[in-house]
This record gives structure tokens, sequence and C-alpha cells, in this order.
């Protein structure tokens, strides 16, 4: 009961997301071909910040893994991932109707409500960010190229785990709102933040470049690290929001 509940409160906006992904992985790799024969023949002159980031992008897309990661993995998949990592979250059984007052009517605990709503937007997350990451080697050979079935999954463990931080934290804030969209913009304000400060400090070991798999990009290793302390602050926050909503007096 309580899972098909969850479900059926966020399957609109699982599809949504599944479909978007899935459009975006398969137009970057078809993609490929016309900016292989872009790139040779740029000149870019830009000075200071933005013209070395310009010319970073354009020397990583002359190969298709360079290219693959800079405009899906760390562009597409972490900005679009990350959004509806948010909207999965939003959402309250503080929300008034009889729906919400059916739901704390049944015969089991908060705790266990608030751990099947985060387990199904976690595995709805999951879904999302792997299969549009596997489709990347699926679709690879359509556009004359191949890529590492090994890679994509590694890059779509980073952008999972990293992106729940912000499910989590989304999840989180829902405990205190009864509708969906202060949540939701709220944790979009701070992913914004967080990512803009990360791109001035150039700070490639935060959860961006956690997300985007940058260290096994560039040297073929794992952030470990960042991923235990991203699910580290997503347990946390599940358990604060199981917590929050337990105490509250509907």
């Amino acid at each position: 009961m309580l899972w098909y509940k969850a479900w059926l409160e966020t399957r609109w906006r699982f599809a949504i997301g599944f479909v978007l992904m899935a459009c975006s992985t398969v137009g970057v790799v078809l993609a490929y071909p016309s900016i292989a024969r872009l790139v040779p023949a740029a000149s870019i002159d830009a000075s200071g910040e933005i013209g070395r980031r310009v010319r970073e992008v354009a020397e990583l897309s002359r190969e298709y893994r360079g290219y693959v990661w800079v405009q899906f993995f760390r562009q597409n998949l972490s900005q679009t991932a990350t959004l509806f990592a948010a909207l999965l979250g939003s959402g309250s059984l503080l929300a008034p109707g009889a729906a919400a007052l059916f739901t704390l009517s049944l015969p089991v605990s908060r705790g266990r409500v608030a751990a099947v709503r985060a387990a199904t937007g976690l595995g709805e997350l999951f879904a999302i960010v792997f299969a549009s990451a596997l489709l990347v080697p699926i679709v690879s050979p359509a556009a004359g190229e191949h890529y590492s079935v090994a890679a994509a999954l590694v890059h779509a463990l980073c952008a999972f785990v990293a992106c729940g931080v912000f499910f989590s934290l989304a999840f989180l804030i829902s405990t205190e709102f009864s509708d969906i969209w202060r949540p939701l913009l709220i944790t979009l304000a701070i992913a914004f933040a967080l990512n803009l400060c990360e791109q001035i400090l150039d700070a490639r070991n935060g959860l961006f470049g956690v997300m985007s798999g940058a260290a096994y990009f560039r040297s073929g290793r794992v952030p470990w690290i960042g991923l235990l302390l991203a699910a580290s602050a997503s347990a946390a926050m599940v358990w604060g929001a199981a917590r929050n909503l337990a105490r509250r007096d509907f």
C-alpha cells in the first residue's frame, strides 16, 4: 500500500525525467559527428578565465570520451539529475487533504512512511541516472564511436550518489512545508549557489565535481571519499526527515 501510494505520487515526475534524460543522452551522442568536424576548425582567442574554460571544453571535445564527459556527464546529466532529484524529493505528507489523513491513519509508524517514500524516490532517481548513462555506450555505435560500459556505470554511480544529497535535502525541507514548490525552489537555490561557489573556487573535489566523476575522468580514480561523504549526508538528512515527521503534531 505505502509503496504503491508513493509511486502514484511521483510517477509523472519520474516518467518526465526518464524520457527527458533519455532524449538528452541520444541527442548528445548523435551530435558528436557534427561537433567533431567543427572543433578542429575552431579558433578561440578569448582571454581570461572564461577564455581558458572555453578552450578547455574545445580541447576535451576533440576526443569522443572527453566530449561525452563535458557535454553529458558534467553538464546535461548533472544539471538535469539535480533538478529531478529535488523534484522527486519534494512533496510532503503535510499537504492538506484526505490522502494525507488516510496515510497517517494507517497502522504503520511515521518512520516507515518516510522510509518508503524516500526509498521510492531514490529508486526512481537511480533508474533515471543509470538508464541515461547506459544509453551512452548503447547509442555510441550509431555515431561511429565506442564508449565503455564500465565508465558509464562509474559516472552513473557518482551522479546518483551526489544527486541523492539534493533529493534528501528536498525531502527534509518537505517535512516543514505543506506544498511542493517551496522545498523544490529552496533546494535548487542551494544547488545553484553551491555550483557557483565551486566554479568560482575551481573546486574540482566539491559535490558537483564528484557528481560529474571528474576525478575518474582525469585520473581513472573513483572518488570514494566524496561518495562516502555524500552518502552519509543523504542518510543523515533522510533520518532527520523521519524524526521530524515523527515529532509533528497533525
